[in-house]
């Protein structure tokens, strides 16, 4: 296994000392430090895709960086029907706000995937199970004899969720030992203990790296999108909580005042089967100044989101927003919508905007637009909030502090983590 010994060049982006530069020599120790305490665990995160959203890009470079500094750590995919993923997006909108009324052949039919998923995962070797979202939750049902602790880790906006979903779900959700929250505006009812992690992004990704003017220039070419006006980006999946057809509606204003462009770049997650419809719904709304582009590629996310005059994220719920945190960190002047993860990032007037409607976005836009010097100042702003509260170190320290914490408790299942902690 890769251990803290092993040389930082050769482990790229995925070595915590890359981060060095960022956060000081001091907080590295002072991780490492922590990580001795729960080196020889063996973790396993599950999920229900390892493409596209926000999950993905949280887990791809967390359990590479836990596996390079000796913890081992890995990832399994459920896998589903079309119809098991349309019944796993019903609940996660109604976790969000929608109301839901779930057939018993739908509840049938999500036991019974979970059941199958089981049958395949062969997680009881491991000493931590972090189970994600929805999509998977049920799957601690399925191992009653489970001796390591589970946690279920839910990304989306509980601010609201609908009541009688929450009661089916909750009934999985207390069967874990911890449940984690983006957010302390989340906390449930439940007999099951609560944790907060704020997600964060990792810097020297292909979607967040640095690029050259010529290189941005190459990538949004490549892809047709003008540069002669500017630029009015929103790059999300597509998802009507993130509210594409508000973002057209806010362009259309702005645009009577300023000549710019508008650029609603996605992409289709494989368990997200209503994203189709949506993407539909966007291409009947847009006129011919709107660009819509479903291309699966980091280095135009980050082109996009380095030259756009404005980055909008008008999300009527989110569970944290990561689109706003990149944004945030290339030093873009980023309007939000007023919810969620989005509040937790964006000091309105300080380092971004926050708004509650269309008109509020329009007027933003056009703002922006005709002020260089305010989008500067609000970009720098963005960008030092990102590298204090929201860079991948800082994530991988709060998950070994909360690992770490296992066994503490006493009434704590007994199990293999709690007899390595203490070996520790």
């Amino acid at each position: 296994m890769l251990g803290r010994t092993t040389e930082p060049s050769s482990l790229g982006v995925h070595s915590l000392e890359s981060y060095e530069p960022l956060i000081g020599r001091e907080r590295i120790e002072r991780i490492l430090k922590k990580a001795d305490k729960i080196r020889d665990l063996h973790i396993v995160h599950v999920s229900s895709t390892f493409y596209g959203g926000g999950v993905t890009e949280i887990l791809t470079p967390l359990t590479l960086i836990m596996n390079t500094i000796g913890i081992e750590t890995g990832w399994r995919m459920i896998q589903g029907t079309p119809a098991f993923f349309n019944i796993t997006k019903k609940l996660h909108n109604a976790l969000q706000g929608n109301a839901l009324h779930l057939t018993a052949d739908e509840i049938r039919l999500f036991e019974q995937i979970t059941f199958e998923n089981a049958l395949r995962l062969h997680v009881e070797d491991r000493d931590v199970i972090i189970v994600h979202d929805p999509q998977p939750l049920a799957l601690i049902s399925q191992f009653p004899d489970r001796m390591s602790p589970w946690i279920w880790q839910c990304h989306v906006d509980l601010s609201e969720p609908h009541p009688q979903t929450w009661d089916y779900i909750r009934k999985f959700v207390e069967q874990y030992q911890t449940a984690v929250f983006s957010l302390p505006e989340y906390r449930q009812d439940l007999a099951t203990k609560q944790h907060f992690i704020a997600p964060a992004i990792n810097p020297f990704s292909e979607k967040n790296c640095d690029l050259s003017d010529d290189q941005i220039l190459d990538w949004l070419t490549r892809h047709q999108i003008p540069i002669d006006r500017p630029i009015i980006a929103q790059v999300s999946r597509f998802d009507p909580w993130k509210d594409p057809v508000g973002v057209i509606e806010a362009f259309r204003k702005a645009s009577k005042e300023v000549d710019c462009t508008l650029v609603l770049l996605g992409n289709l997650a494989l368990d997200d089967p209503e994203a189709n419809v949506v993407l539909e719904t966007i291409r009947k709304s847009a006129d011919d100044r709107t660009i819509v582009l479903t291309v699966d590629d980091a280095t135009l996310v980050n082109a996009l989101q380095r030259k756009a005059t404005v980055i909008l994220q008008k999300s009527t719920r989110e569970g944290f927003g990561l689109t706003v945190t990149e944004a945030m960190w290339k030093g873009a002047a980023v309007v939000g919508g007023n919810v969620g993860g989005i509040k937790r990032q964006i000091t309105d007037g300080e380092n971004g905007f926050l708004v509650d409607s269309v008109d509020q976005a329009a007027q933003r836009i056009v703002q922006l637009i005709k002020n260089p010097d305010l989008r500067e100042r609000l970009g720098t702003a963005a960008k030092e909030t990102v590298r204090q509260n929201f860079l991948m170190s800082r994530l991988v320290e709060d998950w070994i502090d909360l690992l770490s914490n296992f066994g503490t408790d006493s009434e704590a299942p007994a199990s293999s983590l709690l007899a390595r902690s203490a070996s520790t």
